[in-house]
């Protein structure tokens, strides 16, 4: 687990007329950063989106709908976990979770199953001037977005 990352475990509550499920609390200790924006994205099966990384911005994603492989790889060179790299599966027939993603970590995805619905709230209002890009073959992260998902 790279370190700041969160993966919160949701309780979902089902019977014969569907389900509820609560995604985020301004009481949970994952979000102390609290609420700037929240989006919504849809992506068309087999698209890769990567890397984003934020200075100052956190995110908290949910997949709704779809499969999204998942890829974070932390840049921060003080953290303990710096140039770690993690994946894992979000959305249908997943267990449902919540995932924060800390400021210096890269992220970014790819729609295995689709098309995916993502919510996505972040702690402050979109700034294009906060959000650095790093090309999806860097060699320095290594990842590669065409191999199969870890199941495991």
């Amino acid at each position: 687990m790279i370190d700041g990352v969160v993966v919160k475990d949701l309780v979902t509550h089902a019977d014969e007329r569907g389900f509820f499920r609560e995604i985020i609390r301004v009481t949970d200790d994952f979000f102390k950063e609290g609420f700037g924006q929240c989006s919504h994205a849809v992506i068309y099966p087999g698209v890769a989106k990567a890397w984003h990384v934020h200075k100052i911005q956190l995110d908290w994603w949910y997949v709704a709908s779809g499969v999204l492989k998942v890829a974070l790889h932390d840049t921060r060179e003080k953290s303990p976990t710096f140039r770690e790299t993690m994946e894992l599966l979000m959305g249908d027939n997943q267990p449902s979770k919540v995932l924060r993603i800390p400021p210096g970590v890269a992220h970014g995805y790819k729609c295995i199953s689709g098309p995916a619905h993502m919510f996505y709230v972040m702690s402050h209002i979109y700034d294009p001037h906060d959000e650095g890009r790093i090309p999806h073959n860097d060699p320095k992260i290594g990842y590669d977005w065409m191999k199969e998902p870890d199941t495991k």
